[in-house]
């Protein structure tokens, strides 16, 4: 699987267990209109880095928030590539 899959995977299975209704995602999408919360992102984060071994928000280089969830999976697949 592909790092935007496993993403898009893991909104949907953190999404039912917290009993949120997320709405369809796109890479335009806001990640506050998702329908997910901020205990949200921290376990799907949370789990992307056990999952993934990386955690790019945790580096000394200055990187933007994401705002998107495109920006959110960009922000993944490059801390993967190593960029």
């Amino acid at each position: 699987m592909s790092i935007r899959s496993d993403i898009i995977t893991l909104f949907a299975q953190v999404a039912k267990e917290q009993d949120k209704k997320l709405v369809p995602l796109s890479d335009d999408l806001g990640l506050l209109e998702s329908g997910l919360d901020s205990l949200c992102f921290a376990i799907i984060v949370a789990r992307l880095e056990d999952a993934l071994g990386i955690d790019p928000f945790s580096t000394t280089e200055e990187i933007g928030l994401p705002v998107t969830v495109g920006d959110f999976i960009k922000l993944y697949e490059n801390a993967a590539a190593g960029v």
